[in-house]
């Protein structure tokens, strides 16, 4: 066979491998909802275990009525409590979708923080600024975040926006501080500042966005977990590389799961539910939210059976 007929078959499969890999991903693995199920060693010892229901960047647009019920699903899990770490909206009519696909889940103890996708609605963006501006912001329409505060608070979840506050779960005290968006640097963490409380049987920390400056104050603060979205997990990962970008600071390694944060504290990552509208893929990185089993550390010390930069080696995927 000539030169160029092998160039031109080799281009062609090339080009058709392209087609159905963004195909795969804007269709089936973007709608390929798990739970992937992590155990912490995070509570005070002698704590009971706590079932904490992670969810983030569900990114709601009103007919997405399969994203709909699978998290009206989520309910069966019974969690303790539930963490919302931001990006609900991405159009101004989700708000009703959202609350309706929680409404279950909102009676459950929960806290929430808000990101930029609750304030603002998604826009089309240059997907090459993710590599090479990843501090840029394009800011679409506003969003109705107070209609989305109103309904969550209405049914007794916590808005920690730069707010410190101690709740009791199932006999246990849990101290909880949270900021607002850092991705869109709305984060005043000097609003919450202090040591965390020491006497819980946990100190939790919540952001939308893993910025750095916001977790190490966080960990400076003791705190011994710190929840976060954003990331979306990477979004694109590559086997046997992981992510690629971030859109933060946060290294790759980190973009999804649990890791170990300096000496003490752990961080959870969440991939996040949803995509914005404009870049509706996911490769390797299925849609999830993540229910974490809390347990009791080790009298050796609250940080043993984490390593630095790793996810905790009992996870599992359903």
């Amino acid at each position: 066979m000539p030169a160029s007929s092998i160039l031109k078959n080799s281009a062609a499969v090339a080009a058709g491998s392209v087609v159905a890999g963004i195909g795969y991903a804007s269709v089936i693995e973007r709608n390929a909802f798990v739970v992937r199920e992590v155990t912490m060693p995070v509570l005070a010892p002698g704590s009971s275990p706590l079932k904490v229901l992670h969810l983030s960047d569900i990114h709601m647009r009103p007919q997405q009525r399969r994203k709909q019920a699978w998290l009206r699903s989520l309910a069966d899990l019974e969690p303790d409590l539930v963490v919302n770490t931001g990006d609900n909206l991405a159009h101004p009519k989700s708000v009703p979708a959202v609350v309706q696909s929680l409404s279950e889940l909102l009676s459950v103890p929960g806290v929430f923080v808000f990101g930029s996708n609750d304030y603002f609605g998604p826009r089309p963006k240059n997907p090459a600024n993710y590599l090479i501006k990843p501090s840029h912001r394009i800011h679409g329409e506003p969003l109705p975040w107070q209609d989305l505060r109103a309904a969550f608070t209405e049914r007794g979840w916590l808005d920690m926006t730069h707010t410190r506050r101690d709740l009791e779960v199932n006999g246990l005290v849990i101290a909880v501080a949270g900021v607002d968006d850092p991705h869109l640097k709305r984060d005043r963490y000097e609003a919450i500042a202090g040591p965390a409380n020491s006497a819980a049987n946990l100190t939790l920390g919540l952001a939308h966005a893993p910025y750095l400056r916001v977790l190490d104050r966080f960990a400076a603060d003791g705190y011994q977990l710190v929840m976060a979205g954003h990331t979306h997990g990477g979004q694109l990962r590559l086997p046997g590389y992981g992510a690629i970008v971030t859109n933060c600071d946060i290294d790759p390694s980190r973009a999804r799961g649990a890791s170990k944060w300096g000496a003490h504290m752990q961080l959870h990552v969440s991939a996040g539910i949803g995509t914005s509208p404009y870049a509706p893929l996911r490769f390797c990185c299925r849609p999830e939210a993540t229910l974490l089993t809390l347990v009791a550390a080790p009298t050796g010390g609250r940080d043993a059976g984490m390593r630095e930069g790793q996810s905790h080696p009992s996870v599992s995927v359903r």
